[in-house]
């Protein structure tokens, strides 16, 4: 396929930036509205957790949203699957990163149909980064986009997780990770009850918990609200493609936890 300057590769981001430079992110405005002040009150996503088991990948987060001390959104998405394969967990900025994470299901689908294949999963990984790096701008006035990204490699046959940093380093983690404000606190309850090569109910287990851990300690977390019927956003990614936990079996394996920690009365 050839574009009207010539342009046939495919990357989607190159693409914008020869025929559409008109639908990229205008720099020069969010920096206005940062110097004005016009940027306050953004929504910020908090707490997302990956881990690898048996089969593949498990990608869990919070529902919450929140805007300085106060709730932006108690039933906010935080888990995509970017496509059949792959899945992507976002803390920071919450407009910036649903964007961002509509773009690169975007690109993975249009180098799909140019190449006629889809991209290795390390391919994949390396185009997030390059995502994070365009967002650097944006990260330095307060637009701070961190994400976990984790997918099924299907010619290794097995899950696989990176995190990034906000100049769009990547690092693969060989066993979990963990971003947000509640991230220390869910790292910590990851380092007891993680197990290499655990199921997917044990692995499930250990998200719940590790959620409920951070939304304990940490007031920008959000955790279990029963009365509203929200609850983290689970979802795996096996050779099977992705799958989603339902909100039942995770209300059933959080009171399971707190069954566990009730202390009987005296």
């Amino acid at each position: 396929m050839r574009f009207r300057d010539g342009y046939n590769g495919s990357s989607f981001m190159e693409l914008l930036q020869i025929e559409y430079p008109h639908l990229l992110p205008n720099w020069d405005r969010l920096f206005a509205a940062a110097a004005t002040g016009e940027l306050r009150g953004v929504a910020h996503g908090t707490t997302v957790i990956a881990l690898r088991f048996a089969e593949g990948a498990m990608v869990a987060g919070d529902r919450l949203a929140i805007s300085e001390y106060r709730v932006a959104s108690r039933d906010i998405e935080k888990v995509f699957a970017t496509d059949d394969y792959s899945l992507m967990a976002v803390a920071g900025a919450a407009g910036p990163a649903m964007e961002m994470a509509r773009l690169l299901g975007i690109q993975f689908e249009h180098h799909e149909k140019i190449e006629g294949e889809a991209l290795e999963l390390e391919g994949k990984a390396n185009t997030l980064a390059h995502l994070i790096r365009q967002n650097l701008p944006a990260a330095m006035q307060g637009l701070v986009v961190v994400p976990i990204f984790a997918g099924f490699d299907r010619r290794r046959r097995m899950g696989r997780i990176w995190r990034y940093e906000v100049t769009g380093g990547r690092y693969e983690e060989k066993e979990y990770d963990s971003v947000g404000s509640g991230a220390l606190f869910a790292r910590e309850s990851l380092k007891k009850s993680f197990r290499p090569g655990a199921s997917r109910d044990e692995v499930l287990r250990m998200v719940v918990e590790a959620l409920a851990d951070a939304a304990d300690e940490d007031r920008g977390t959000g955790g279990v609200d029963s009365v509203r019927g929200i609850y983290p956003r689970v979802k795996t990614c096996t050779s099977r493609g992705i799958e989603e936990i339902s909100d039942e079996r995770v209300a059933e394996v959080h009171q399971s936890i707190l069954d566990g920690r009730r202390r009987p009365a005296e």
